[in-house]
């Protein structure tokens, strides 16, 4: 596969991991847009949001619920932060594999670019 995410998952490829568990891993975003920017990614491989199964509706779930622990253990909870999912390119999805951004530490406008 040639999926950049399912490499790191893999251990192929290296990163920055900072949590990981049976449903995601997460990593640092190699392009931060914020002094905290992370990425929430599905051990398993979705491409896209519009590929979600009823079935995914727990992993959607525990994505959210690691992104606010996380925020807590970044010490951003309390200041706000924002979670984004981007579904296919034009929304700025770059790679084809579900992920969530958590990103924070500044404040962020509204509404995004």
């Amino acid at each position: 596969m040639e999926c950049l995410f399912c490499k790191i998952i893999n251990g192929e490829i290296k990163a920055n991991v900072l949590h990981h568990d049976d449903k995601v891993i997460v990593i640092d975003d190699i392009n931060p847009q914020a002094p905290q920017h992370k990425l929430i990614i599905s051990q398993k491989h979705i491409a896209t949001m519009n590929d979600l199964q009823a079935e995914d509706n727990e992993l959607v779930g525990h994505m959210v619920q690691v992104a606010k622990q996380l925020a807590k253990q970044l010490g951003i909870s309390e200041e706000g932060y924002r979670l984004v999912f981007n579904c296919n390119a034009g929304a700025g999805q770059s790679v084809f594999h579900i992920h969530m951004h958590l990103i924070g530490g500044r404040r962020l406008k509204w509404p995004p670019g």
